[in-house]
């Protein structure tokens, strides 16, 4: 970098930290951030660009077991064997120390946790694979030396934390659950506070007000990329400022850090991805594109609950309204959606508001209830608490206990058809890829909803169940890989290709999509429902799947799908 790269840098730096902080004297903070920028430099990694092979796979790095190696040596040797060509990306979900919550109470930032394996573990990987790492940035254990150091009155952490008046009034505050907002602890000198826990009580939400904590979040970043991330996923990231009296969600703050965050990582590490996760509603969601200076992509949450709501009642119409939707709205150049419909949270409703009537949304959770899942709820502000995420395996909020699994695998690859062919890049969670179903030993034994789909698994049994042709996990998984490898192989399912969402009968979800550099042209059409449904449509060519000649009519069975390339006029 130059001078004149770092005057630029260096002015635009301090223009957002004046708009973060205007009361403060930002100089010394900027010369601090620009130290570590100069500690990164200069930086020359592979990072490719996104296209329609790129496929994130969504883990945990202890998911697999083998013996006498690391559960992320074993991830490893899954995703090497069965993997390498289907998905591109692995996103490993928190990796580090933690106490609770699965990962997402994170001790230490920059270690693995032992019991998953290393970090030379996780340098062998990104030889393979592109990786995301989780920046679990709005809270940290209770359990850090960050909070322990605090407690002790160490006087360089007494602004890390959120100090909050258990007599103020915080009814406007956005709640994500149902536990209490403050959370009273004790110095070592015997004084009580109540601390501010946005999501449990051993979750301490950290305070962006205080510079120093802004300079760890980006040495953290800076670190993560260091060590092989091509993508950061920015958990609950709309959370992290406060402001008493207000939502404390979405801050105008917020957008600022990220902003930061982005100019940053551009400068040090270019190419690699910022994927915002915010569990709202869309028009919130979105905003975290900024002007295209922001995320590279955001988390698309009305596609789980869309797409489960279309299946289980048999109709499109919801998720076809919302899709055309998305075509009215134009993104900044150079960012997309990160599309998924399981991950290892439960399946948002908040991002259904304004797309669902009450009505259906209380199918969602009756069903979700009937078919042995739990739901999660948040806090109102009034007394009152409403359904935040349905904690069920996706396999088995789309069956019924009498399916089969010939039937399962066909909801299965007709409910991922829609994920593979929309806009964006699709990411894949690992219990949907293998064919899981609830673990409903897991949910007893515990207490945590959530792990109804976060199941460990033996690698060895696995690969067994893989090699038998008539295991549902085999089915499932050669079904979606083989869609994959179709998918992959044609610019038409580009992130960057046009969309257009076609009016049909409430049976069908489809979509045409059209890649203007190849002229590529691919309809993609999923019967939703049970019933054979007779297709009409005025397009010639071959359908990717079958390998059989589409003229304009056919019968689809239920949840068949077809991948119609147009043919050449």
């Amino acid at each position: 970098m130059n001078k004149l790269d770092q005057a630029s840098l260096q002015n635009q730096i301090l223009l957002i930290l004046n708009a973060i902080y205007p009361e403060k004297n930002n100089t010394a903070l900027t010369e601090n951030i620009l130290t570590s920028v100069r500690k990164g430099l200069p930086i020359e990694e592979n990072r490719p660009p996104l296209k329609e092979d790129s496929i994130y796979l969504i883990t945990y790095g202890d998911a697999f077991s083998a013996p006498n190696i690391s559960p992320l040596a074993a991830l490893h040797r899954f995703a090497k064997n069965y993997l390498t060509e289907t998905v591109s990306d692995i996103h490993l979900l928190p990796m580090y120390p933690f106490s609770s919550d699965d990962g997402f109470s994170v001790i230490d930032y920059y270690q693995v946790d032992p019991a998953s394996g290393s970090w030379s573990d996780i340098r062998a990987l990104s030889h393979d694979f592109s990786l995301m790492f989780d920046c679990v940035i709005n809270h940290i254990s209770k359990h850090s030396q960050w909070f322990t150091e605090y407690l002790k009155d160490n006087p360089d952490y007494q602004r890390y934390f959120i100090e909050a008046d258990i007599h103020a009034d915080y009814q406007n505050a956005v709640r994500p659950r149902t536990t209490p907002l403050l959370t009273p602890f004790t110095h070592s000198d015997g004084r009580q506070v109540n601390i501010w826990t946005t999501f449990s009580d051993d979750q301490i939400d950290l305070n962006f007000k205080e510079p120093r904590v802004l300079l760890e979040s980006i040495n953290i970043l800076l670190f993560y990329a260091a060590q092989g991330a091509t993508s950061i996923r920015l958990d609950a990231i709309g959370f992290i400022w406060k402001e008493p009296g207000e939502r404390c969600i979405h801050q105008p703050q917020v957008h600022l850090i990220i902003k930061l965050w982005r100019l940053i990582l551009d400068t040090v590490f270019p190419g690699c991805r910022i994927i915002t996760e915010t569990n709202v509603p869309h028009h919130e969601n979105i905003a975290y594109f900024g002007q295209g200076d922001e995320a590279h992509m955001v988390y698309q949450f009305p596609l789980p609950p869309l797409t489960l709501h279309a299946f289980l009642r048999g109709n499109a119409r919801w998720l076809r309204e919302w899709s055309r939707s998305l075509e009215r709205e134009s993104l900044p150049a150079g960012t997309t959606f990160f599309n998924f419909i399981a991950s290892h949270d439960g399946i948002g409703i908040r991002p259904t508001e304004n797309l669902l009537e009450d009505s259906e949304r209380d199918f969602l959770v009756s069903e979700t209830l009937r078919k042995n899942g739990r739901v999660s709820w948040k806090n109102n502000g009034d007394g009152t608490a409403s359904p935040y995420e349905l904690n069920i395996n996706y396999l088995s909020a789309l069956s019924e206990p009498n399916d089969n699994n010939e039937i399962k695998t066909a909801k299965m690859l007709a409910a991922h058809a829609i994920l593979f062919s929309l806009k964006g890049v699709p990411a894949l969670y690992y219990h949907s890829l293998l064919g899981s179903e609830n673990d409903q030993d897991a949910v007893e034994q515990s207490g945590i909803n959530r792990r109804i789909n976060r199941q460990k698994l033996s690698l060895a049994r696995l690969e067994t169940e893989l090699s038998s042709p008539e295991n549902l996990r085999a089915k499932v998984f050669s079904a979606l890989h083989n869609m994959l490898q179709i998918r992959k192989n044609h610019p038409a399912f580009s992130p960057w290709a046009e969309q257009k969402t076609l009016l049909l009968a409430d049976a069908f979800f489809a979509v045409e999509r059209c890649d203007q550099n190849s002229g590529e042209k691919i309809t993609c059409i999923v019967n939703v429902s049970a019933e054979h449904c007779l297709l009409q449509l005025d397009i010639r060519g071959n359908c990717l799947l079958s390998h059989r000649a589409f003229n304009g009519e056919l019968i689809l069975a239920p949840w068949q799908t077809l991948w119609v390339k147009h043919s050449v006029r």
